[in-house]
């Protein structure tokens, strides 16, 4: 095999790799958005995480309390023990996105989290 010509197969076959891996990383940008909804019990700002007994998400998370980073460090500055959220997450991903307080007349006249 000519020097030429092995140059031509290690571009080609980078090229793949790289085409390959873009693809990959676009089908993960695609991924289900879900609501997710649940009362705040612990506010960890030095791991930047919520403990929530979060509410079933249906299609996705039976309903459980754990911890879930938070996209927005600063949220952690607002929210509180006691605190019911909303945030977005995404099939397959424990991050809660867009987290944000349920306003307390509102709050009342959700059901409460399942066990």
């Amino acid at each position: 095999m000519t020097k030429a010509l092995h140059v031509r197969l290690i571009v080609i076959t980078a090229s793949m790799v790289c085409l390959l891996l873009s693809s990959a990383y676009a089908q993960q940008g695609g991924k289900k958005e879900h609501t997710f909804r649940g009362k705040v019990e612990k506010v960890d700002t030095q791991a930047k995480k919520l403990t929530v007994n979060g509410e079933k998400v249906d299609g996705w998370m039976a309903a459980m309390t754990m911890a879930y980073s938070v996209d927005n460090a600063d949220a952690l500055k607002t929210i509180k023990v006691g605190d019911q959220i909303t945030a977005k997450v995404y099939e397959g991903d424990l991050v809660l996105h867009d987290v944000k307080v349920v306003p307390a007349d509102k709050a009342g006249s959700q059901p409460p989290a399942k066990k």
